[in-house]
């Protein structure tokens, strides 16, 4: 799970590029079961962005995000989009279905 945060009014014009990277990578990277990305208005002009993705299992994850599992993946226009983001991710085992 990683957290990033956007302006309000950027916030469709970030989730369809996040859409187009790293959505489509997680899918796109053996091992990855499922990914999605959720948002919500905070209210005070900025709109939280969460990707999750669900892997086989631990090691998978080299695949996308390298040996380094617990630091997020940024791409090129991240920049231009984010006011504040998270430079690690969370990693959790389902416990329960």
């Amino acid at each position: 799970m990683w957290r990033g945060w956007v302006a309000t009014e950027r916030a469709a014009a970030y989730v369809e590029y996040i859409n187009g990277t790293g959505m489509a990578e997680y899918r796109a990277t053996p091992g990855n079961v499922d990914a999605q990305m959720w948002t919500r208005d905070l209210g005070d002009g900025r709109t939280e962005v969460i990707t999750v993705s669900w892997w086989t299992d631990l090691e998978m994850i080299k695949g996308f995000a390298g040996d380094d599992i617990s630091r997020a993946v940024f791409y090129p226009s991240d920049d231009a989009f984010l006011v504040d983001r998270e430079t690690t991710v969370s990693h959790f085992e389902v416990a329960g279905r």
